[in-house]
């Protein structure tokens, strides 16, 4: 029997924030995570001050690199960010993002539920030029270090799995955020309210790794497709998407998290996600001539 596609989602995503957050056992002394997984990048939104974390988040990484006294460039942040978007796009948020997996949870409260103008997806994009890119580089201390702008006023990821357990262990911590910690948990409350009615809000708003892998979703190696020839343009699945996506006018778009709703729900099986590998071309021999 083949398992519907809404639960094995559910389920590889349940498996992947377990390995992701891995180590409960640190949560009791606030303790991180420092061993030889640590060096290498989750490629969902994850923090890397989580007690327990088993990967670095890749944006936190960015910033750190780019904000250090000597302006390094990140390749091996930047590289993983293009090889994981060139390959999945943006399945990673559909199907691998702790975070996606919290905000889709807040959704399931009953409630008067909302499509956000298309307007407000532009934000993000601002948010990786300014907060994850031109600050952590500008706005630097008397030592010329950045700070990572977006960890430290904005990720309510962060704030969840990091800031609450930090400072609730660590009483010193607590004194030295100050306001900044209060604005941080304001972010965290807003944005998790706003989850309630609107699928993945901070997902379409805000995430600066989905602007990142929205960008290469037109050209994902794992990507969706419309048979045109089969569809019947009854529109049932741009009603089916929760991220406000037509699958027929925009296949690849920079929204589409690749969750297969909209495949589920076809009525004539006329969309497809996966891996298309080129079909070669019948040659046809002409007939022998007596």
């Amino acid at each position: 029997m083949k398992m519907n596609n809404a639960i094995k989602r559910k389920l590889i995503q349940i498996a992947a924030f377990g390995f992701t957050n891995s180590h409960l056992g640190n949560f009791a002394g606030g303790k991180l995570y420092t061993g030889k997984w640590k060096q290498f990048c989750n490629p969902g939104l994850n923090c890397y001050s989580c007690p327990a974390a088993t990967l670095a988040c890749p944006i936190g990484a960015m910033q750190a690199v780019a904000g250090s006294m000597q302006y390094n460039f990140s390749f091996y942040v930047v590289g993983f960010l293009l090889a994981a978007g060139v390959l999945l796009g943006r399945f990673v948020c559909g199907w691998i993002c702790p975070f996606g997996l919290v905000q889709e949870l807040f959704y399931k409260i009953p409630s008067r539920k909302y499509r956000l103008p298309k307007l407000f997806t532009y934000v993000k994009y601002g948010i990786l030029v300014l907060f994850v890119i031109v600050l952590p580089v500008t706005a630097t201390n008397y030592m010329g270090m950045g700070k990572p702008a977006f960890c430290q006023y904005i990720c309510p990821s962060g704030t969840l799995f990091g800031g609450i357990a930090m400072t609730a262990t660590h009483p010193e911590l607590r004194t030295a955020a100050g306001p900044l910690f209060l604005l941080k948990i304001s972010i965290l409350v807003l944005t998790l309210l706003a989850c309630v009615p609107v699928f993945r809000f901070f997902c379409k708003t805000l995430c600066p790794l989905g602007a990142i892998y929205g960008l290469l979703n037109k050209i994902s190696i794992y990507h969706l497709e419309v048979d045109k020839q089969s569809c019947i343009q009854c529109g049932k699945c741009a009603r089916t998407c929760k991220m406000d996506v037509d699958p027929v006018a925009a296949p690849n778009s920079a929204e589409c998290i690749r969750c297969g709703a909209c495949a589920a729900g076809c009525p004539k099986q006329a969309i497809r996600l996966g891996i298309t590998v080129a079909k070669s071309t019948p040659q046809h021999t002409k007939p022998p001539t007596s």
